[in-house]
């Protein structure tokens, strides 16, 4: 079994309240009676995308007791957040990275489009993808933006464009196991290409669904978690809020 943590939309600015949610997600998966395997942080880490704030995360993150896996969202800028966050060299190419936690391979996976809200993944990044899934080893894909609808309308307009790109590689390699993605602002689960589907709560704040009723943004709700358990090719996910 591999037990996972998954957080998301931290949109780390500097302000008081980004940093004292960040904080307590940070003290709760470190007061676990367990602890997780991993932390996945699927994007819209820093919010505007600025070496400072990277700086802070890196410092968040800094007395984890478990590997962080990060990959960027439309918020994040890929040459400062490889500089001040994962301490590489500044470049704009695609932040890919592959992880292995417990027999489990975790892509994360860089679908930014630089200066835009919505995602894609370009060919590199596509072709990296493939070079990965050679082998038969259960493999999670994490990246920000859902490649479904979440039906929330502002949400729904900047999703992970063209996502038959990502289809495709997900029905041809049966050892995927699931993908996992955040920029919704609202845990949700649905199903991609014959697998599920899992969207990260928002450390920062969470969208209200039409039904609902009222803002678009809901600035009281807790920040959540969501975790994963992986056993063999089959996954069990649970949503909590801290």
């Amino acid at each position: 079994m591999v037990l996972l943590a998954q957080i998301s939309d931290l949109h780390l600015d500097g302000s008081e309240r980004a940093t004292a949610r960040a904080r307590r997600v940070m003290d709760y998966l470190n007061g676990l009676a367990q602890p997780v395997d991993a932390l996945l942080v699927t994007g819209d880490i820093a919010d505007h995308g600025t070496e400072s704030e990277y700086e802070e995360v890196s410092r968040l993150l800094a007395g984890a007791g478990f590997p962080v896996l990060t990959c960027p969202g439309n918020h994040d800028v890929r040459a400062p957040f490889r500089k001040a966050l994962l301490d590489e060299e500044p470049s704009d190419g695609p932040v890919n990275r592959l992880h292995q936690v417990g027999g489990v391979n975790i892509l994360m996976v860089d679908g930014i489009v630089p200066a835009h809200d919505h995602g894609f993944l370009d060919d590199e990044t596509v072709g990296w993808i493939l070079d990965h899934l050679r082998d038969q080893t259960p493999t999670l894909i994490a990246l920000h933006h859902p490649p479904v609808p979440v039906h929330e309308p502002l949400i729904d307009r900047i999703l992970l464009h063209d996502p038959d790109r990502l289809s495709a590689i997900v029905e041809a390699h049966p050892q995927v196991i699931a993908v996992l993605t955040g920029h919704a602002h609202t845990a949700c689960a649905s199903s991609f290409a014959g697998r599920p589907i899992i969207v990260s709560p928002a450390v920062t704040y969470a969208v209200r669904l039409p039904w609902e009723g009222g803002s678009f943004d809901n600035w009281d709700q807790p920040p959540g978690v969501a975790f994963h358990v992986v056993e063999g090719t089959r996954i069990t996910t649970h949503f909590r809020s801290v």
